[in-house]
């Protein structure tokens, strides 16, 4: 197995680490739907000038949610992850959205 290939091998216990090391989910987030489960009180928590004017959901500079931070495909963070919305939270390393994402970003998927 190649370097590559052993970087994008899905290990359970290491979901964090693959999601810190690629963002791809968030740099392709202006496409998605936002604040459609939240509640009321779960968007108050999050900082207003990380919210889209219109307030449907995050607001995003180009593709990429405003609440990331550091370099795609290297070191990222969310700078909101405790109450980052429902559909960031439900994004998981190799599923559809994630691998729509990373192809969208030229990555391959992760398996």
């Amino acid at each position: 197995m190649t370097d590559t290939e052993q970087q994008n091998t899905r290990d359970p216990a290491g979901d964090s680490g693959l999601c810190q090391s690629c963002g791809a989910c968030c740099a392709h987030s202006h496409e998605w739907p936002r604040f459609t489960l939240e509640s009321d009180d779960e968007i108050a928590r999050i900082p207003p000038a990380l919210i889209a004017a219109d307030g449907s959901g995050m607001r995003c500079d180009g593709e990429r949610c405003t609440a990331l931070a550091g370099t795609i495909n290297s070191a990222v963070s969310c700078t909101i992850y405790a109450v980052r919305p429902i559909v960031c939270r439900d994004c998981l390393p190799g599923d559809d959205a994630c691998t729509m994402a990373r192809t969208a970003r030229n990555l391959p998927p992760i398996t």
